[in-house]
């Protein structure tokens, strides 16, 4: 399991290049999720979204 990632000599912490990735994913699925009509099924979206990237983070966390 990698735990840090070297990019030319700077250490980033392998949790933080997963949120990055996190948070890319996510952007990438707000048109998706906008198109599917979450926003009728969720009360606060921003909240929903929230959660959907703590979900992704964790998976990708687990996985990579």
């Amino acid at each position: 399991m990698v735990q840090v990632i070297d990019i030319d000599g700077v250490l980033i912490s392998a949790f933080v290049a997963n949120g990055a990735l996190a948070l890319l994913t996510l952007i990438l699925l707000r048109p998706l999720l906008g198109r599917v009509g979450l926003q009728r099924l969720v009360w606060n979206m921003p909240l929903a979204e929230f959660g959907i990237l703590i979900c992704l983070l964790g998976i990708y966390t687990l996985l990579l």
